[in-house]
């Protein structure tokens, strides 16, 4: 098993329903494109992501998502040495289709309340829904580093919330945990990076909001 000496997840630049939450009501979140400082965020990550890769291949999965192909283009990759694939898996969470700002706001007080893994957006998912998704495309990430010729490095262009949904799911965190963490932000990224004891590591933690309140012996 040919398994990459790094894993990077990267979160898309800065797009403009970041910027202005009320574009929402007017355009699909999967059309959402990123600003001008989104495409500078992520020209930026492309300079450190090239140094780190250097001239190794690369296997990169993309999220469908405008602002995740844009990122994705801004980081100015050499395509030679580039397998890039789209992945729907990895899209951001669905809040549902057409939103209303004023629901929407409502639904993300009940979240905070409810906890973030486990509520659902009306018409949308919740957290465990994306955890779901995201465990189904680690199966298929695993099976593909049955390829002898697997690239070195991947490279995951996604959402904050996909992110660390992954990262749970690899590192079998517990939802407390998963709980206690906040998103990273716009372009910034997180490596897992094989060691010599066969055990990948993250190379920096995800910022903590709260302490992790468990409920029992799993925590």
């Amino acid at each position: 098993m040919a398994r990459p000496r790094r894993i990077v997840l990267l979160r898309h630049g800065e797009s403009v329903g970041n910027a202005d939450d009320t574009v929402y009501e007017r355009e699909p979140d999967h059309a959402l494109a990123l600003t001008a400082t989104g495409l500078r965020q992520a020209e930026e990550a492309g300079r450190a992501l090239r140094e780190m890769f250097g001239h190794e291949r690369i296997s990169a999965y993309v999220s469908p998502y405008r602002r995740t192909h844009q990122t994705f283009r801004c980081l100015d990759l050499d395509p030679g040495r580039v397998r890039v694939r789209e992945e729907p898996r990895l899209r951001e969470q669905d809040w549902g289709n057409w939103q209303d700002r004023d629901d929407v706001q409502r639904q993300k007080v009940y979240r905070d309340a409810y906890g973030h893994f486990f509520y659902r957006f009306a018409q949308g998912e919740s957290g465990a829904d994306v955890y779901d998704r995201v465990g189904a495309f680690l199966e298929s990430l695993w099976r593909s580093f049955e390829d002898p010729q697997h690239p070195p490095n991947v490279l995951i262009v996604t959402h904050g919330l996909t992110m660390r949904l992954f990262c749970m799911r690899w590192f079998h965190w517990s939802v407390a945990e998963f709980e206690s963490l906040s998103n990273p932000g716009n372009a910034d990224w997180r490596a897992l990076l094989l060691g010599p004891d066969g055990r990948y590591t993250l190379d920096r933690p995800f910022d903590r909001w709260c302490e992790p309140e468990p409920y029992g012996v799993t925590g």
